[in-house]
């Protein structure tokens, strides 16, 4: 990809299994900054006039297309800002990938803080994959911290897949959603810290509408001397089903704290939550090393299962 550098393609690969241009609609920021746009018939992206950031449009009835959205920092000192702001029309199928690499070799803290809102339209199915990546040898941090908005309207569906597994010192990641009447959202957390990493995550869900649903769950792994929190509060406002999960292993020196709340408003809503924080088990390591793995290896096989 002829607009990125060596580094900028290695983080793209890494957030958005990216390896040459993509198809359909993109946008790629690189160092604050614009490398690349491309729009659809049924896409559309303009860059915001009074603050960083873009406006994605998609028409009603768009079935099947795929948007890119990436960042990528590759200098030590840059810190920002961007709002992107989402326009689902009614009766669409799309996929969504964002994320954000930082490769920051320097002295300086880098960090990207993305707040996204997205306004999905009745009977709308969208697929939204967000994920985190850091890189480099500085001893400067990289730091990201995305805010995300999702209003659903009647029967509208969301995905949310959220990644972070390697190299970021610092995330603090707010999700809050609104669902009307028949809406569902589902999302995957998936986390790992390690060193002196902290990374939150906070997630209030609303069902507002009759028979909307929320499934929240999250597994993380917390590794040597990092720090996790997972605090999800699903609300029940309606006639509906929630259910909010945190798995979480610890090892080392590692801290987790788990918070799941529920808060019911109405007689008809059916809300769960779960926690579970644990050890690996000796017996399952002992398992592995019979079959011929290190102990070491043994238990990056049980992480790895863990986390897919």
């Amino acid at each position: 990809m002829e607009f990125v550098n060596d580094i900028q393609a290695k983080l793209l690969q890494e957030i958005a299994d990216l390896y040459t241009i993509p198809t359909g609609a993109y946008n790629i920021r690189a160092n604050s900054a614009l490398a690349a746009r491309n729009t659809t018939p049924n896409i559309d992206i303009q860059s915001k006039t009074d603050k960083p950031g873009i406006d994605i449009t998609i028409k009603d009835g768009t079935i099947g297309e795929t948007v890119h959205i990436p960042v990528v920092v590759s200098e030590s000192g840059i810190k920002e800002t961007v709002y992107n702001d989402f326009y689902i029309g009614e009766n669409c199928d799309v996929t969504i990938v964002a994320g954000c690499g930082i490769d920051n070799c320097g002295a300086h803290d880098s960090q990207h803080d993305g707040i996204h809102r997205f306004f999905v339209g009745k009977n709308s199915k969208v697929k939204y994959v967000e994920k985190h990546y850091g890189s480099g040898t500085g001893t400067g941090k990289r730091i990201l911290n995305p805010q995300t908005e999702v209003y659903q309207k009647e029967n509208s569906s969301v995905e949310m897949e959220m990644v972070q597994i390697k190299g970021v010192d610092s995330t603090v990641r707010t999700t809050v959603s609104e669902l009307d009447k028949g809406a569902k959202l589902v999302v995957r957390e998936r986390l790992m810290t390690h060193g002196d990493q902290r990374a939150e995550s906070v997630y209030t869900t609303r069902l507002n509408g009759e028979d909307s649903s929320a499934d929240v769950v999250s597994r993380s792994v917390a590794r040597d001397n990092s720090y996790q929190k997972f605090d999800s509060i699903i609300v029940g406002n309606a006639k509906c089903n929630g259910h909010t999960e945190c798995d979480a292993i610890i090892m080392d020196n590692a801290k987790i704290l788990a918070v799941p709340q529920l808060e019911a408003n109405d007689l008809d809503a059916a809300l769960i939550h779960e926690a579970a924080i644990g050890k690996i088990a000796g017996e399952q390591i002992i398992k592995l090393m019979t079959l011929g793995l290190t102990e070491q290896e043994a238990e990056e096989q049980i992480i790895n299962g863990f986390l897919k």
